[in-house]
């Protein structure tokens, strides 16, 4: 078994979020004050180190009620991200590793299962992983999959919040995000940046609490780019991705 480090409000600036290192990016101080608030609702970011003790894959998932992502689920352990980085330390079970802390854990706690939503998208797991680790794809809502494993046959099933009639509600140019991933903050100041350049009026929404990601207009929930009722873009993207949107869009006018 690999090492693992637990990631804490009292060593995450030591340790750092697996995807983000950088302490003088704009997004690690957001992401880290986002983690220390969320940690007491049971978050929790563990890390695995390969045979170098180089980091190697995370995990971060917290108690279904507060997850931060468009579902319903009642007693299970939410994954909200999981990654295996960089290529060299893929197939060698860290994710594997991971995964059975947390459903080591949720039995721990008497929680039903865990559940996970993936997609093909880069911003995302893939569902290979899960399958392979007996979850079960229960709901497909476009690219996005929800699986569970249920620790407790009888419990009921999560569900998908219906984020499209959360999204016919934004009109004109709308920017929603949360900090819950660390590339977010960056990537809605150069958004904010670019539409003024543009002569683009952007309202620009931070997601507060789990209850309004839950509720968010998009199925990944934590950054979402809308135009008059429209998914544009569900993960954060570049400048230079929304100056070629607004070109696109604003001629189609």
């Amino acid at each position: 078994m690999p090492s693992i480090i637990n990631i804490t409000p009292d060593n995450i600036s030591r340790y750092g979020m697996f995807c983000m290192k950088n302490i003088k990016n704009p997004g690690f101080p957001a992401k880290q004050k986002w983690f220390n608030e969320q940690y007491k609702s049971g978050l929790r970011f563990k890390m695995a180190l390969n045979e170098n003790e180089e980091t190697a894959a995370f995990i971060e998932y917290i108690p279904s009620e507060y997850a931060w992502r468009p579902i319903k689920a009642s007693s299970y352990i939410f994954i909200h991200c999981m990654m295996t980085y960089p290529k060299k330390n893929q197939g060698k079970g860290y994710a594997t590793s991971l995964l059975n802390i947390c459903e080591f854990e949720a039995k721990e706690q008497g929680k039903s299962g865990l559940v996970v939503i993936t997609s093909e998208g880069t911003w995302l797991a893939g569902k290979e992983l899960f399958l392979n680790s007996d979850f079960s794809e229960i709901e497909v809502r476009g690219r996005y999959n929800l699986l569970v494993k249920k620790l407790k046959p009888e419990a009921p099933n999560p569900e998908f919040v219906d984020w499209m009639k959360e999204t016919e509600k934004y009109k004109g140019w709308n920017l929603i995000f949360a900090n819950q991933c660390p590339y977010h903050k960056k990537a809605t100041e150069d958004l904010v940046q670019t539409a003024k350049e543009s002569g683009i009026e952007l309202k620009v929404t931070e997601l507060k609490n789990h209850i309004e990601a839950q509720h968010a207009p998009s199925g990944f929930g934590v950054f979402s780019l809308i135009y008059n009722g429209k998914i544009l873009e569900d993960h954060y993207i570049s400048a230079t991705r929304f100056k070629n949107i607004l070109k696109k869009e604003l001629k189609s006018v």
